[in-house]
Order: C-alpha cells, then sequence, then structure tokens
C-alpha cells in the first residue's frame, strides 16, 4: 500500500494536462507512482469548474480536460477536511490546507505563491513541482 499522500493544487494539474513532460507534468506521474492524491469534495468542485472554462478549448478539448480530472479524482483518496483552516492570504486555497492537515499529507505541491509562502504548515511541506522532483523522487 502507497504510504505517501500527496495534495496537488489545481494549477499544478492544469500545466500537467497541457504538457505531461513539464516539470508538473513530471511531478504529478511521480506523485502518482509513489503515493495517493488527497482530494476533498469542495476541492474536485473546483477542479471542474476551472478545467471546464472555456479559455482552455485551444489548448485541450473538453472531453479530454474532464476525462483527464475524472481519472484524477476516481484515483484519489477522497476526504472530509476536519477543521477550517484560515490561514491563507488566498481564501480560496485554505482547502488544499484542510485537505493535506486532515489526512496528513506528506506535501503540498503548488507553484501558487500563496500557497508557498505558508512553507512549511503544521510541519506539511508546500513546494513547487520542481522541488518536489528533487526532494521525493
Amino acid at each position: 500500500m502507497k504510504t505517501e499522500f500527496w495534495v496537488l493544487d489545481t494549477n499544478t494539474l492544469l500545466s500537467a494536462l497541457f504538457n505531461e513532460n513539464s516539470t508538473p507534468g513530471v511531478a504529478l506521474k511521480k506523485a502518482r507512482e509513489t503515493g495517493t492524491l488527497l482530494i476533498s469534495a469542495e476541492i474536485a468542485s473546483e477542479y471542474f469548474i476551472v478545467f471546464t472554462r472555456d479559455k482552455f478549448e485551444k489548448y485541450v478539448t473538453l472531453e479530454t480536460r474532464i476525462a483527464f480530472i475524472e481519472n484524477i479524482i476516481a484515483n484519489a483518496l477522497i476526504i472530509e477536511p476536519v477543521l477550517k483552516i484560515n490561514a491563507c492570504r488566498d481564501s480560496k486555497d485554505n482547502k488544499f490546507l484542510e485537505a493535506a492537515f486532515t489526512a496528513g499529507a506528506t506535501c503540498i505541491i503548488s507553484g501558487d505563491q500563496d500557497l508557498l509562502i505558508l512553507n512549511p504548515f503544521n510541519d506539511i511541506p508546500i513546494i513547487t513541482p520542481a522541488a518536489f522532483l528533487t526532494r521525493f523522487t
């Protein structure tokens, strides 16, 4: 059984979809090989909202984006956060902290400065995809 738990923010996943050979793409592949992705219902909802935006049609078809995010969700551990956290300067990003804290995530993988500035959060590293590849693989 995989014992590492990873939380990936929405933009990291979007970047991974757009280019699977990019640093976020390779980080997603390594995270899935070495552990389990963690999401909450709130994170899953954001994934769908962002991934179905019309502006991404010029890069990847809607069908491909939906299939990608459905695969991520189907293979993730879905958790229900045990408490509300209000630590991030962008309150929309607190859901990633809540999921990571609840499940004792190994780390949060993000390129978002609003999350990265909190590194570490309750002993959970918040690192870029590049740092993840250096540190955990």
